[in-house]
């Protein structure tokens, strides 16, 4: 029974944290290939949507995504995917890329809004913080009722 009161916060603070690490992740990403200077056009090779949810009367949310395609100043072809780009980009549009040059290299088709991007990032971590904190204060509280019974 004690493993169920560990083991399951566990559990939800260890998908908070992978989730904290892949958005900060991303985020430096972003700032990195917004920061370097390089752009590129890039051609929308393929737009797609991906739904979640619908079962016993949820919500559905859509995910647009979008797959560029454009060549690097060293003259590699680099080809990537973005969620959640502007509806209004269709297949065989050009658009310009932002990206960050390296063994592997980071772009996006976003433009450059880097308070934005750190707002929404701090917001996020802030509640996966608390997530975390919660998980913490669960155990603790736990652990602390039993050594009393």
């Amino acid at each position: 029974m004690d493993a169920m009161f560990y083991g399951i916060p566990v559990i939800i603070m260890t998908v908070a944290l992978v989730a904290a690490y892949r958005m900060v992740r991303r985020s430096l990403q972003l700032r990195s290939a917004w920061n370097s200077g390089l752009t590129a056009k890039a051609r929308c090779l393929r737009m797609f949507t991906t739904t979640h949810g619908g079962a016993n009367d949820t919500s559905v949310h859509t995910t647009l995504h979008h797959v560029y395609e454009f060549t690097a100043r060293d003259g590699r072809s680099v080809r990537f995917e973005e969620e959640d780009g502007p509806a209004t980009v269709v297949e065989g549009d050009f658009v310009t890329v932002y990206y960050a040059d390296g063994r592997e290299i980071a772009a996006t088709a976003r433009r450059p809004s880097p308070v934005q991007n750190a707002a929404g990032v701090l917001g996020v971590l802030v509640f996966l913080g608390v997530i975390v904190v919660f998980c913490v204060g669960f155990m603790v509280s736990y652990h602390s009722a039993s050594l009393h019974i």
